[in-house]
């Protein structure tokens, strides 16, 4: 029994070895004549030299205290954790040629340092629409409090915590502020992060008003050094790797701003035509217009560049157009009826028939209420509406 067992694993040690000779052969005859070619590689700078920081370094003109070991540690800690994610990091210096002119201008405008530009990069990405999981949203992360206490408007037809120029303007202000609280613009970033309130009870229960020695929630405690991660990688991206051409990088927002008046509810469609651009056109130049109208009243709006010659008249003409071709029935909803089922009887798209309403799932329609309906070709029988 235990020599056939033997004999058995014997052959099938023979197949295997056959099995590899027949590989090497198979690779060997194929490479046989070619020349081999070295592989091409991309210079990828070691992590090693990057986070040598020699240089001072700053923050808003204060410095970054890296004579001391614990805090050069953490300074070396959130700039490879930083380089390391690459993707972030390019999307940061691509996105900064976009939206930093903007920013630059209306810091230098109210005197303030040009660092803080890089509070918005640690915050958002430079994102619009970003939202963090305790509600803050937009370029500079405004939680609703907050944002309405510096004039930001926010409800359900607009949110200009979106808005790249309302909320750098609010974020001057709330910065502005926090340094007269603070006289350090290191501590007003982690008052920015953390709630002024919050850092001044710490300041006072640990008798320590200098950011590097005081123990602090741990985001804020990164905070600091994330923004000069920020700031190295972006004052010099090729040291850490990035090599740009000018074309790779976003262009800066180009746009014309216009005044517009609306006597009712008006689909943002119209305004996109007038201007000779997509929904999409406008939405992303008005990040802080919620939905598919704007409200009743004056509003300003940038439009693509090059288009507001004959807007005015172009838009007159489409809204007339639209008021008076619109084929709008108005149905009274009967007991019984749901959402879903009188968009199968008016064969709509149920999120069409939420739209022209401004409904969602969780609102509730009772009889007696009056929906506008576009049917689509769909003839309906007298009485029913």
């Amino acid at each position: 029994m235990i020599v056939s067992i033997l004999l058995q694993r014997e052959k099938y040690r023979m197949r295997y070895l056959f099995l590899i000779l027949c590989i090497l052969v198979v690779v060997s005859t194929t490479a046989e004549g070619k020349t081999q070619k070295t592989p091409e590689t991309h210079p990828f700078p070691s992590l090693i030299p990057n986070v040598r920081i020699i240089e001072p370094l700053d923050f808003c003109g204060e410095p970054v205290e890296l004579d001391k070991h614990s805090i050069r540690e953490r300074m070396e800690k959130e700039l490879l954790i930083t380089i390391w994610d690459r993707a972030q990091a390019a999307l940061w210096i691509k996105r900064s040629t976009r939206y930093f002119p903007l920013i630059e201008e209306m810091l230098k405008k109210e005197d303030m340092p040009a660092d803080l530009k890089y509070v918005a990069v640690a915050e958002s990405a430079l994102r619009p629409h970003v939202r963090s999981t305790k509600g803050a949203v937009g370029f500079w992360q405004f939680i609703e409090a907050t944002g309405r206490r510096y004039g930001l408007e926010i409800d359900s037809d607009k949110d200009e915590r979106k808005n790249i120029f309302k909320s750098t303007e609010a974020a001057i202000a709330y910065l502005k502020e926090l340094y007269n609280i603070f006289g350090s613009w290191t501590l007003s970033a982690a008052a920015y992060n953390m709630g002024e309130q919050g850092l001044q009870s710490e300041i006072l229960a640990q008798r320590c008003n200098n950011y590097y020695g005081l123990y602090l929630p741990l985001e804020t405690q990164r905070y600091i050094f994330r923004i000069v991660s920020a700031k190295l990688i972006l004052s010099d991206p090729e040291k850490y790797g990035f090599k740009f051409t000018k074309e790779d990088l976003y262009p800066p927002i180009e746009f014309n701003r216009i005044k517009l008046k609306c006597y009712r509810e008006t689909p943002i469609v119209i305004i996109a035509q007038a201007a000779n651009t997509t929904f999409k056109g406008i939405k992303d130049l008005n990040p802080e217009i919620r939905g598919h109208y704007i409200a009743a009243g004056s509003h300003s709006i940038l439009i693509p560049k090059g288009s507001t010659k004959d807007f005015h008249s172009r838009f007159k003409t489409f809204l007339d157009q639209w008021l008076a071709n619109k084929k709008e029935r108005v149905y009274v909803v009967k007991k019984g009826d749901n959402l879903s089922s009188i968009a199968k009887r008016f064969n709509v798209p149920l999120p069409a028939l939420m739209i022209w309403n401004r409904l969602n799932m969780n609102k509730h329609i009772h009889p007696g209420d009056r929906l506008v309906i576009y049917p689509n070709g769909i003839e309906l029988e007298e009485g029913n509406l």
